[in-house]
């Protein structure tokens, strides 16, 4: 995701809004020009390294950090993607600091030929002759590796023979070797037929695009066959290609060789009269660059206007006034007439979808970059929108400046626990969270145990005429917020209530408000589901933290306590003199004496000791 628009950040405050994923960063001057790309493992790590003095920086780094005006960046799925999106950035934009990497080297690619008996071949050329190429691949030796994973798994012939149908009919072939390997079914003398060839090839296809299913399912199918017809020999051959596809993991692409020039257009609308879009331009199968426009439409908020707009700013100030004449976009925009010789293609499935998501998931990672930028400049502001879109959402009459959240933990019954944790301002008030201990529920009841902690939690505080929430949110949902509604109704508060559900996945899905309650329509990738899904992960390892620690202090108590004879105080003597129970274990029985009696001393040392 590019930033076209740092809002008077310092270096310090862009670097560290850079993101710790994989990507590409680009360094600009005072004048707007691009005089560094790089590529990183970690965005953030690898772009601060620049700025701390270190010996090792070259006299050519230390020039370079002081022309340094702005920071961009790109992120992507991984190492070897970036790699490539750096090479496609370098010789689009020739940086000045880039002189070494400044060359026409072509990458490879794999290309299955257009031809009777299709080949499977690496090479470094892009012909538009019908063929189909995958890649590139960032190195040759990754694209090796995948062409014999290919050779191991599916069985296709690599000899130059013209095998036309008419060159195999004149029957001067021979098999060779690699039929008696089994590595090939011989094609060049009529023993595979041009259709099962074909299906074959089908197979290679889907496994440069990473879909590993036809074959795996061909490869079980065949192994079963060979297995019930007693030819365990063929059936083996069989498991072990089936072993070498579990241990091929099919890499990710971002650029192809079926799609030449496009750009790329996505819009993300966010819960206030601001939208994000995102635009992506591909020349010759790669992105060459990364863009991401900030709208704020005002009284129209149409979302097709709203690209119209965006599309129609980016063509007269960052694309040079011009389109490719394919133009991918999630809907068709307002005005499309406007834009001459241009098709808009919205993709349903494929590699242009794949672009498309590219771009979208840009988009959504440059608004995550605006509101921590706006955390870090202006908290209040933030916290203030924060709270009015939380207001907002939930239906309450003023926002929710300090909000409870309770949860409960037990192991199988055993050692029952709940924990309250508090927010003020979205922020954790940790001097305020408090623990529980379960008193009047027996084995695991969680909704007994919740009516026991928010009840003595809420009595309390009326008692004491202390200040209330705003908000009250179970973590578990529609249960749990009946427990509450409950035991406030009984003690007369009225305090707003809010539940957080999980999937099966144990993932927060569905926010729910009021009683009784009703499901909120919010988007789990919203910045104030992450604020919710904060608070409730809080309060969950509060509560999972104290459950712990009671019970390692239960079970230290409880193995002292086992030995006849032996009471809390000497337990606790104990414990205050050698700290551990492993340094109880390791005393002597002078020591033992010393601090609690001959008598005792002896049956805590047998009790160890005996047991050793």
């Amino acid at each position: 995701m590019a930033d076209n628009d740092k809002n008077g950040l310092s270096l310090k405050e862009q670097v560290a809004l850079l993101p710790l994923a994989p990507g590409v960063y680009q360094f600009l001057d005072r004048a707007g020009r691009i005089i560094y790309v790089g590529k990183a493992k970690s965005l953030r790590k690898r772009v601060s390294s620049y700025f701390v003095q270190s010996k090792e920086h070259s006299a050519k780094v230390r020039v370079l950090v002081r022309q340094i005006a702005e920071i961009r960046h790109i992120v992507v799925d991984s190492e070897a993607d970036a790699l490539l999106l750096e090479n496609s950035l370098i010789k689009t934009h020739q940086p000045r600091y880039n002189i070494l990497l400044k060359d026409d080297k072509s990458y490879p690619w794999i290309v299955v030929r257009r031809e009777h008996f299709p080949r499977v071949q690496s090479t470094r050329q892009l012909v538009r002759d019908g063929s189909q190429y995958f890649g590139p691949y960032s190195s040759v030796v990754m694209q090796h590796s995948v062409l014999e994973f290919i050779r191991e798994v599916v069985p296709l012939r690599t000899c130059k023979l013209n095998l036309s149908p008419e060159a195999v009919a004149r029957g001067r072939y021979a098999v060779c070797l690699q039929y008696h390997l089994g590595n090939c079914k011989g094609p060049c003398v009529g023993a595979q037929s041009e259709e099962d060839y074909a299906r074959e090839v089908g197979m290679v296809v889907s496994i440069l695009r990473g879909d590993l299913r036809p074959v795996r399912s061909y490869l079980e199918t065949e192994m079963d066959k060979a297995a019930s017809e007693l030819k365990f020999e063929l059936a083996q051959r069989y498991k072990s290609r089936l072993d070498a596809l579990d241990n091929y993991s099919s890499r990710s692409v971002i650029v192809s060789a079926k799609i030449d020039d496009v750009d790329v257009f996505s819009l993300l609308a966010d819960e206030e009269a601001t939208a994000y879009c995102n635009f992506v331009r591909i020349r010759h199968g790669s992105i060459t660059g990364v863009y991401t426009v900030k709208l704020t439409p005002g009284v129209d908020n149409d979302e097709p206007a709203m690209l119209t707009l965006a599309i129609q700013h980016i063509v007269e100030h960052i694309a040079g006034g011009k389109l490719a004449r394919e133009v991918i976009v999630p809907f068709l925009p307002s005005a499309a007439m406007l834009f001459d010789g241009v098709t808009f293609t919205v993709p349903k499935r494929g590699e242009k979808l794949e672009l498309l998501e590219f771009s979208q998931r840009s988009a959504r990672i440059y608004r995550a970059e605006q509101l921590k930028n706006l955390e870090i400049r202006n908290p209040e502001r933030y916290t203030e929108r924060l709270m009015t879109a939380l207001q907002k959402e939930l239906r309450l009459d003023r926002p929710p400046r300090h909000i409870e959240c309770f949860d409960n933990s037990n192991l199988q019954g055993s050692h029952p626990v709940a924990s309250c944790v508090v927010f003020r301002d979205g922020k954790p008030a940790r001097k305020e969270y408090r623990h529980f201990n379960i008193k009047t529920v027996e084995g695991p009841d969680d909704y007994a145990s919740m009516r026991e902690v928010v009840y003595r939690r809420y009595s309390r505080l009326k008692e004491e005429g202390a200040e209330l929430p705003d908000l009250v949110i179970a973590d578990g949902g529609k249960g749990q917020m009946a427990v509450i509604h409950e035991v406030l109704e009984y003690l007369e508060l009225d305090i707003p209530i809010a539940g957080l559900a999980k999937n099966d996945r144990h993932r927060t899905s569905e926010l729910y408000c009021g009683y009784p309650p009703v499901l909120v329509g919010l988007r789990p990738t919203s910045p104030l589901f992450h604020f919710l899904t904060h608070i409730q992960e809080e309060v969950h390892r509060f509560a999972i933290s104290f459950h712990r620690q009671k019970r390692s202090k239960d079970f230290i108590h409880s193995e002292l306590e086992r030995i006849e004879g032996i009471g809390a105080k000497t337990v606790a003597a104990l414990l205050q003199h050698f700290r551990t129970v492993a340094r109880v274990k390791a005393a002597n029985i002078g020591e033992l004496t010393a601090l609690i009696g001959p008598a005792k001393a002896h049956k805590v040392y047998d009790r160890f000791h005996r047991e050793a």
